[in-house]
């Protein structure tokens, strides 16, 4: 049996999941409780779980607040679910998770005057602030206008789970692997004199020159990817699931990542963007990225899906249809695709599935973790899914 098969007998996802059923209250208890406690051992060991760039940035007061209200609220929900739901588990594992929270100090843990700098330090609180804001941002949209009707706990979330831990615990290492490629293979490059014009641009055009330069580098990579036999093993980890949804996004091999965001900032490095304009395209690509995966069926006007990625097109690029394979290699400009000639989008259609063929990659973050390197079940060629 396989861990999503567990966890949905764990939690009875045999019951109704409408509004009224306990479903939600209990589900929401268990995602805030385990929130709670994941706060509350930041605050008692955040020299090694948490990152000093999100400390600095987040005031200690409202976070404080924020934890005893997240408590609070699972608290209740857990309570609601288990007088509504025939199965208790989902809301008393939610309440007690806020128990543990609450029984180690919420938050109202005293903290040093100082939090000493740690050489190697785990960023699970970059990891909850992610969670708790995409989960309320995308959740109830993929519940409110889903394009396929399915429960939470679908086949593969439990390892499409562990991708989005660990890629956000693990941010010191792949940060530090992104810069790298750039900061010590390619200082070379950098003209002060090139940087400067471009940091005299004014700061929407900074942030959208950095969007189309990130995007063609991309589309380069991406692309390679699916051409090379020995690339396309790490990159069809990404292209195995057989869901799209928010989470889904977030299956992607280390291998994948580090040359993918690697290579990308390179052109990024040597133009010298400002920061300002830098930063705001890492939160707009952070958001569309998850977005585009999103299991929402929005109809947008034709124009909007000529000029910007849409979830529809980049669903096309995870489509089981022989005729969408190899397409829509661009991340947030489809008219790049259409300048490549690798441009896939039937006007208001969308895939009758998701995945490769014969699902040669195993289930499990382990398992895909070294499926690449290993002899065997893998896809004949790139273009075999």
């Amino acid at each position: 049996m396989t861990l999503d098969n567990r966890m949905r007998r764990l939690f009875g996802d045999d019951e109704p999941e409408h509004v009224g059923s306990g479903w939600l209250s209990g589900t929401l208890s268990v995602f805030l409780g385990a929130l709670g406690a994941g706060a509350v051992a930041c605050l008692h060991w955040p020299e090694q779980l948490t990152s000093p760039e999100v400390r600095a940035l987040l005031p200690l007061p409202l976070v404080r607040a924020l934890i005893e209200l997240v408590i609070g609220l699972g608290f209740l929900s857990g309570l609601l679910s288990t007088l509504l739901r025939r199965r208790k588990v989902l809301g008393a594992t939610g309440m007690g998770l806020t128990l543990v929270a609450g029984a180690a100090g919420g938050g109202q843990v005293t903290l040093p005057a100082a939090v000493p700098a740690a050489p190697v330090y785990l960023g699970l609180d970059w990891f909850l602030l992610n969670i708790l804001l995409l989960a309320l941002l995308f959740i109830p949209l993929e519940r409110i206008w889903p394009l396929h009707r399915r429960s939470v706990f679908r086949p593969g979330w439990t390892t499409d789970s562990v991708y989005f831990l660990v890629s956000h615990l693990l941010v010191q290492g792949s940060t530090l692997l992104t810069l790298m490629p750039a900061t010590v293979f390619f200082q070379w490059a950098v003209n002060p004199t090139v940087q400067g014009a471009v940091r005299s641009l004014p700061v929407v055009v900074q942030f959208l020159a950095c969007a189309i330069v990130a995007d063609l580098t991309e589309y380069t990579v991406h692309r390679t990817f699916h051409r090379i036999r020995s690339l396309w093993r790490f990159h069809a980890v990404h292209h195995s699931s057989q869901s799209m949804d928010w989470l889904a996004g977030s299956r992607l091999h280390v291998v994948d990542v580090v040359l993918t965001r690697g290579l990308t900032f390179v052109p990024l490095f040597v133009l010298g963007f400002d920061t300002g304009p830098l930063y705001a395209y890492l939160v707009f690509v952070s958001l569309h990225a998850v977005f585009i995966h999103a299991n929402v069926s929005w109809p947008f006007p034709r124009w909007v899906e000529a000029l910007v990625v849409t979830p529809r097109f980049h669903h096309w690029h995870h489509a089981i249809e022989a005729e969408a394979i190899d397409k829509n290699f661009a991340v947030h400009f489809p008219w790049i695709d259409r300048l490549f000639g690798t441009y896939y989008g039937p006007p208001g259609q969308w895939p009758s599935g998701y995945g490769i063929a014969d699902h040669p990659v195993p289930e499990g973050f382990a398992a895909q973790l070294v499926y690449p390197v290993m002899p065997g079940q893998r896809p004949t060629s790139p273009t075999s899914h």
